[in-house]
C-alpha cells in the first residue's frame, strides 16, 4: 500500500525576522531579507541614539626641522647674551666706589644727575702742579623731567655761589671745602633741584675710557697748541686718543672765553663719547665691552645707592639731551666779575637762574634749534 508523505511542520521564524506582510504565495513563510553588505551608507544621516560621536583622526603638522633649530639657537644666543650683560653689570657694580654724597633734601619732580669731573692731583694724566687734594674742573646737571624733555647744563667751575657755611666762593671751591656732600647741597640751593644721583669720574678715567673704545671723534675751529693743558691740534675734526680727548676737555687758557668754551668743548666730548660707545663697533665687540666695563666702573665714584645700571640710565638720558636740543648755558649777568679773594668768577642774576631752573625742572624750558 503506498504510503503519504507526513506534513511538514512550519519553523517559526526567529523574533524580529518575521514578515509583517503575511504568508507568501502557497502559505509558505517568506525568508528574512539580509542587508546587502555592499550597501553605502547615507552620511548625512544621523549617528544612531546614544553611540559616541565619530573619531576624526587630527595629526598635529611639526615645524620644519631648520625652523626649529632656528628658534632653539635663537633662545640660546637671548640666554648668553642676558646672561653676558648680567655678569658684566655685576663685575662693573663692584669696582663703584660710593660716597655718602646725597643731602636728603625734599625731592623735586623729574630724575637729576650732579656729574661732577674731579682732578685729582696724584693720578697719572693729570701732571703734578703743587696744588694739594681734589678739584672739580667739570661740573654738570642733567634732568629728566616728568615730562619727558631731557637737558644737560654745564656749570661753570668759576660760578659765583652762595657755599652753605662759607659764603659766596667759586663753585668748584664747595668740593675743596666739603667733598661731593657740600656740592651736591650747593648746586640743590643754586638750581632748586634736588639731585638724585651723584656721579664723580676722575680725568685719569677720562683718559682710560676713551683708549677702550680706541677713540672719540672731536672737533676745534682754530689751530691749538696749549703748553698748559698738553692739547695739540689742527684746525678741524679729529680721531683722537685718551691723553688729547683728555687735553681738550680740560685746556681753557688759550680761549679768550676761557670757562665757557671750555664746558662748550666738554658737552662736545660727552656728545662724542657718547656716539662712540653706542657704535656697533663697540656694541658687538665682547674685548671692546670688557675694557669699557673696567675703565669706565674704575674711574667712578658715585652716590649710596646708585649703580651701574643708574650710570647707563644717565648716559641715555645725556645723549637724548643733546639729540634734541636740550644742552643748554646757564643765563650769565657778568662773565668777569671782580672779587674780593678769589679773582675774577662768572656773576649770574638770581631771579633769572631761578626762572631759567625752574622751566628745566617741569620739562617747559626751550630747547636749541640745533638740537
Amino acid at each position: 500500500m503506498p504510503t503519504r508523505p507526513l506534513p511538514r511542520a512550519e519553523r517559526a521564524a526567529p523574533p524580529g525576522m518575521q514578515d509583517s506582510s503575511g504568508p507568501s504565495h502557497g502559505g509558505a513563510s517568506a525568508l528574512p531579507q539580509r542587508p546587502h553588505a555592499h550597501a553605502a551608507e547615507d552620511p548625512l544621516a544621523p549617528p544612531p541614539a546614544g553611540a559616541p560621536p565619530p573619531r576624526t583622526s587630527r595629526r598635529r603638522r611639526r615645524a620644519p626641522r631648520a625652523l626649529r633649530l632656528g628658534a632653539t639657537l635663537l633662545v640660546l644666543v637671548v640666554v648668553l647674551v642676558l646672561g653676558w650683560g648680567a655678569g658684566l653689570a655685576l663685575w662693573s657694580d663692584s669696582r663703584i666706589e660710593h660716597v655718602d654724597a646725597l643731602s636728603g633734601a625734599e625731592n623735586t619732580p623729574g630724575t637729576t644727575y650732579l656729574i661732577a669731573g674731579s682732578d685729582q692731583r696724584d693720578g697719572e694724566a693729570v701732571a703734578a702742579d703743587g696744588t694739594e687734594g681734589a678739584r672739580t674742573d667739570t661740573i654738570m646737571l642733567l634732568h629728566k623731567a616728568p615730562g619727558g624733555n631731557s637737558y644737560l647744563v654745564s656749570l661753570p667751575r668759576d660760578l659765583l655761589v652762595d657755599i652753605p657755611g662759607h659764603g659766596g666762593y667759586k663753585l668748584n671751591a664747595a668740593y675743596a671745602f666739603g667733598g661731593a656732600s657740600l656740592l651736591v647741597e650747593t648746586v640743590e640751593q643754586f638750581t632748586g633741584l634736588s639731585v638724585d644721583h651723584y656721579v664723580e669720574v676722575g680725568f685719569d678715567g677720562v683718559a682710560q675710557v676713551v683708549d677702550a673704545v680706541d677713540h672719540v671723534n672731536l672737533c676745534i675751529d682754530q689751530d691749538v697748541d696749549d703748553e698748559r693743558s698738553g692739547l695739540t691740534m689742527t684746525e678741524g675734526c679729529h680721531d683722537v686718543g685718551g691723553d688729547q680727548a683728555l687735553a681738550f676737555v680740560r685746556a681753557r687758557y688759550f680761549d679768550p672765553t676761557a670757562d665757557i668754551g671750555r664746558q662748550q668743548r666738554q658737552q662736545e666730548f660727552i656728545g662724542s663719547l657718547m656716539d662712540r660707545v653706542t657704535s656697533p663697533g663697540v656694541l658687538l665687540n665682547p674685548l671692546s665691552q670688557i675694557r669699557l666695563a673696567g675703565a669706565g666702573s674704575g674711574a667712578l665714584t658715585t652716590s649710596e645707592g646708585t649703580g651701574i645700571i643708574d650710570v647707563g640710565r644717565m648716559g641715555l638720558t645725556a645723549r637724548s639731551a643733546m639729540n634734541s636740543g636740550g644742552t643748554l648755558s646757564i643765563p650769565v649777568e657778568n662773565p668777569e666779575f671782580q672779587t674780593r679773594h678769589s679773582g675774577v668768577a662768572i656773576q649770574t642774576d638770581d631771579a633769572e637762574i631761578a626762572a631759567f631752573f625752574a622751566a628745566i625742572g617741569d620739562g617747559s624750558a626751550e630747547l636749541a634749534a640745533d638740537g
